[in-house]
């Protein structure tokens, strides 16, 4: 077992409190380097990004009666481990995603589907997650940062990144055909649009306000439509595109149902709608059947990516081809950032400093 010496005995953490309280950040005791069980590494991590769905995890806590440590996009240093088959060591920058653990032998583990596993484990839910200055992680799914890539930066990547990373690639097209990303100015937004840019696509930003389209343009968007000043989203999405046909694909970062019951209409034959905003509260989806079968459209659903993608995407970004917008706040503004989420005040990705 390997360690790095004078570990803390407390630190500060945010866990779920109550619904009008929100996480309260409390002192609490860190997990020893002898404590590690095998498998395990002992993380001190600098930044925790802030995700829209620990507002939801917030809740399913208060719900459960289950007080966790809640977040899932932690980065940080390993000071101890446990696991002398693991290729990591102490001192390597690793990240923490929202998949903490996975049976690794499941038909689905195997193919990749690391998200589907029925003995999946989420940071935040299952184990606790990364609102807390060292955290307990299996090393099976901890994600070795890029040399040289800022760990602010890394740790959006580890669910916003790879969640949009994975949903770009699950529309199926070719470099060269329009896609459309309704919510391109949020937190997944802004890096799904970077995203398609990156893998050589036309990108239509669907959202709203002036500090939303002066982000999307500064990241490449090719056409800005929004959707509080347009009459017709369908007719302004479609006349975007080069034919008017309306765009191959749509990546829907946006938790609002509308969203998606609009996509389906502007998709172009044979294209792809993939569904990733969550709403609040859920949704159903209404489209027109007899459109969807003699068009060809289709529906598909997108969750985070797996071990392999999670890597692939923080290297795309410390290559620098796609670049994390992000403020840093301090810790204890972990409530007001969660609240301003669910207000849609915040344009790209917040990331706390832990230990400020």
């Amino acid at each position: 077992m390997g360690s790095i010496s004078e570990i803390p005995k407390t630190q500060r953490v945010a866990m779920s409190d109550t619904p009008e309280t929100g996480a309260k950040i409390i002192e609490h005791p860190v997990v020893q380097p002898e404590n590690l069980k095998p498998g395990e590494a002992l993380v001190r991590l600098a930044y925790s990004g802030v995700c829209h769905s620990d507002t939801q995890l917030l809740g399913l806590c208060f719900t459960l009666n289950d007080p966790k440590v809640v977040g899932h996009e932690g980065a940080g240093e390993i000071v101890a481990i446990n696991d002398p088959l693991s290729k990591l060591k102490v001192g390597d920058k690793v990240g923490i995603k929202f998949i903490a653990d996975t049976c690794n032998q499941c038909e689905f583990c195997l193919d990749g589907h690391d998200m589907l596993c029925a003995h999946m484990k989420w940071s935040g839910r299952h184990v606790d997650g990364t609102f807390q200055q060292y955290a307990v992680s299996y090393t099976s799914q901890l994600t070795p940062i890029p040399e040289g890539l800022d760990l602010a930066h890394a740790a959006p990547i580890l669910c916003a990144g790879v969640t949009t990373y994975k949903a770009v690639k699950e529309m199926g097209c070719k470099a060269g055909d329009w896609v459309a990303l309704p919510g391109a100015g949020g937190g997944l937004g802004c890096l799904a649009l970077q995203y398609a840019k990156y893998m050589g696509y036309r990108t239509i930003a669907v959202d709203t306000g002036a500090d939303k389209k002066a982000l999307c343009e500064t990241l490449g968007a090719d056409a800005w439509v929004d959707f509080k000043q347009t009459d017709d989203i369908v007719k302004a999405i479609k006349a975007a595109t080069t034919d008017g046909l309306g765009p191959q694909g749509a990546v829907i970062t946006s938790p609002r149902p509308e969203a998606y019951e609009t996509a389906m209409q502007y998709i172009r034959p044979t294209g792809t709608v993939v569904a990733v905003g969550l709403p609040h509260g859920g949704a159903k989806i209404h489209c027109d059947v007899r459109d969807t079968v003699m068009l060809k459209k289709k529906l598909k659903g997108s969750n985070v990516g797996n071990r392999k993608e999670a890597i692939e995407a923080l290297q795309i970004v410390a290559s620098g081809k796609v670049t994390c917008p992000i403020e840093i706040r301090p810790f204890d503004q972990l409530n007001q950032t969660l609240d301003d989420l669910k207000a849609g005040k915040i344009s790209g990705r917040v990331v706390l400093d832990l230990h400020k």
